[in-house]
């Protein structure tokens, strides 16, 4: 099969940039000279091996590490600025099994805000759009420790959705997922595809679905390098992988095919 090129978006500003970003915990180099970008509307996976750095990529964007030298901007802004407009949805999400508290209620947590004074028709409506998009109308009255793994797992993505995020940052989305669960979660994304950025962590290097417009993998460190590097790699259809781990078609991640982060928009271009 032919690689696909890579699906630069020229016409579409930066909503997030990393450029040169050296990272370290006390003396141990984890990034690199680490430089990507993405832009509005795409839809981009960040891939790597556990331990390579990938929840260090995430906490620099969330603004909850700061770069030792280079620099990351989300919307143009520093990160700690710019991420009330993320909708993140964690590996992981602690919660008492005992607590009484509905779907539609866990959703509802995605409307609050500092110095929020009431629930509003404008918050209802987006709660109810959220659990529409995630196909989860049906259980909005249903306890949240009633439902399965996946299902829990949706109902986190949709409480990001229900603040209209102009980003959507998914950290390891279909853990725990059933195979109808994946359907559905990228049957969703495949709906907001475009008029949402979406950035999704996983650890399976080998393939992505086939919504993903770019590759970024944490890579190995080189022969200059202590620390790890983003790399881009080109992408191409496949047959091989399991379309129920995808929610559909996949791509294979061509690891000996990489290429340069060579920036489209100028800097200013972002928002």
């Amino acid at each position: 099969m032919t690689a696909l090129p890579i699906q630069h978006h020229p016409t579409q500003p930066i909503v997030l940039q990393f450029n040169q970003v050296y990272f370290s915990y006390d003396k141990v180099p984890v990034l690199e000279s680490a430089s990507f970008h993405i832009h509005d509307g795409e839809f981009v996976a960040l891939v790597g091996p556990n331990g390579a750095g990938k929840t260090t990529v995430l906490k620099l964007v969330l603004g909850l590490a700061t770069a030792n030298s280079g620099s990351v901007n989300l919307f143009g802004l520093p990160p700690k600025m710019g991420r009330d407009r993320i909708g993140y949805v964690p590996q992981h999400a602690q919660y008492d099994p005992t607590f009484p508290i509905t779907v539609e209620e866990v959703v509802r947590m995605g409307r609050i805000k500092p110095f929020m004074q009431r629930y509003t028709e404008e918050d209802r409506a987006a709660v109810n759009q959220a659990l529409a998009n995630m196909e989860l109308s049906d259980l909005a009255k249903r306890p949240y420790n009633a439902l399965s793994g996946g299902q829990r797992r949706r109902v986190l993505v949709a409480r990001a959705l229900s603040a209209n995020p102009d980003m959507l940052v998914l950290d390891e989305p279909t853990s725990n997922m059933d195979a109808e669960s994946e359907r559905r979660l990228f049957s969703a994304l495949g709906t907001l595809k475009g008029k949402t950025t979406i950035l999704i962590v996983t650890h399976d290097t080998g393939f992505v679905s086939s919504l993903t417009d770019r590759v970024l993998c944490v890579g190995s460190t080189g022969p200059t390098l202590r620390g790890r590097t983003i790399v881009q790699h080109q992408i191409e259809p496949t047959t091989e992988a399991p379309a129920e781990l995808f929610g559909g078609a996949a791509f294979r991640v061509l690891h000996d095919h990489s290429l340069s982060d060579d920036c489209c928009c100028s800097p200013g271009d972002q928002i």
